[in-house]
């Protein structure tokens, strides 16, 4: 049996036993090496020593409970982990950005299975999204608030609903009467965080110079300066919009940031942007951005 498989063998054994204490040495026994053998093999073809690589694998089980609605401190005990703050920080340590993010922003979905011989055929593959790196100073945003739930996904159903309110109540109509912005395109921003009690607000809104146009009824946002990572989706067809946007973000949180050099400034805010070129009438395919706010991993 080739080390591949050798090694492939002990990462699917940490899978199935994901939330027991697992050592080097017993890994080590099952691959039919010395410990010291083991860990320069595993390390060479896995990319990380073998405690990185466990600690990295439990957080993606603990993203799966996250995105399924399961409390974080709760999260942070089943994994093995003493404290919340302990889970957060190895989170971020791990993965760029806080548990409290990827609950808010990560499709709902269950860990991928690692195939080592397919990553090892698959080395030379390209990235499926390069960002541009910008700098943006503050703006401002009129627009509607939903406040909502991360509570069994309430908010992945309702945001989309929301939209479509919106539109059928003519607000996003509205917002560009009233509000003249100077530029076309929506924005949408998660804000009032309370990840005690999973609840926030989303706010859909337009650009505008000042607020002295905003009703009564519309929200007011100060939108923070930045430095941000932007990704655009690729070009699909009305009936992929929705799938297109949900596979993005799982991209960025999952596999760019973690080996980007960047995490997430949670002291900014992260927003979509929707502009023209999301309009049937003018496009056949669409595209949207996403942009999340960054700075350099010290």
């Amino acid at each position: 049996m080739s080390y591949v498989q050798l090694i492939q063998e002990t990462l699917d054994y940490i899978d199935e036993n994901i939330l027991e204490e697992i050592t080097v040495e017993e890994l080590s026994t099952q691959a039919g090496f010395s410990t010291y053998h083991y860990y320069r093999v595993f390390t060479s073809l896995v990319g990380m020593p073998v405690m990185e690589y466990i600690t990295r694998r439990k957080l993606s089980f603990a993203l799966c409970d996250l995105r399924n609605g399961k409390k974080v401190l709760d999260t942070a005990l089943t994994y093995g982990f003493e404290t919340h703050a302990g889970f957060t920080k190895a989170f971020k340590k791990a993965f760029g950005y806080p548990p409290s993010f990827y609950r808010i922003h990560a499709p709902i979905g269950v860990p991928q299975k690692i195939n080592l011989l397919k990553i090892k055929e698959n080395k030379t593959g390209g990235i499926l999204m390069q960002p541009k790196i910008m700098e943006r100073e503050a703006f401002k945003i009129v627009g509607y608030e939903f406040k909502t739930t991360l509570r069994n996904n309430a908010h992945s159903r309702d945001i989309p609903a929301f939209w479509d309110q919106c539109n059928i109540e003519g607000k996003e109509a509205k917002l560009y009467d009233t509000q003249q912005p100077p530029k076309h395109g929506e924005y949408g921003i998660c804000v009032n965080n309370n990840m005690e009690t999973d609840e926030f607000s989303y706010v859909l809104g337009v650009e505008v110079t000042n607020f002295q146009h905003a009703l009564d009824e519309m929200y007011q946002l100060e939108v923070p300066s930045a430095t941000y990572a932007v990704f655009t989706t690729p070009p699909v067809e009305d009936e992929g919009f929705v799938a297109s946007i949900q596979g993005a973000w799982k991209y960025i949180l999952e596999e760019w940031f973690p080996s980007s050099g960047y995490e997430i400034d949670d002291t900014k805010l992260d927003f979509e942007f929707y502009d023209e070129r999301c309009h049937p009438w003018e496009y056949e395919r669409f595209v949207m951005e996403i942009h999340v706010p960054i700075k350099e991993v010290e």
